[in-house]
């Protein structure tokens, strides 16, 4: 059986565009305390795409995805810090398959889904 995958981009809906640089951590749940294990991390590129996370481990079945937003919304901003510093998506995932989790980001609110 392949390696399950994870995917994700960015899309600022608050300027409509893609959100560049914004820094992604990849970690799974593992262990006797279910603690997180970080596998990886990358940043979006200019089209907001991560493409360089890494497979994740065979018995992989809760991944999460800790997106650093604080530094793409706080850019340029009128009201200062960011209201959402970071967003954290915790999620199952099915072995062989691949899972793509895009998060649409606005300065007060944001929102994921499973795509394709």
């Amino acid at each position: 059986m392949s390696d399950s995958t994870v995917s994700t981009h960015v899309l600022d809906t608050g300027a409509g565009r893609p959100a560049a640089g914004v820094g992604v951590e990849l970690a799974v749940r593992g262990g006797p305390d279910g603690e997180w294990a970080v596998l990886g991390s990358a940043r979006t590129d200019a089209d907001g795409r991560c493409a360089a996370l890494p497979a994740l481990p065979p018995a992989a079945a809760h991944v999460r995805l800790r997106f650093d937003v604080a530094p793409h919304l706080s850019a340029g901003s009128t009201v200062g810090t960011a209201f959402f510093p970071e967003v954290t998506v915790a999620f199952a995932v099915s072995p062989g398959e691949h899972h793509h989790v895009p998060l649409l980001l606005s300065p007060f609110g944001y929102s994921v889904y499973r795509g394709s």
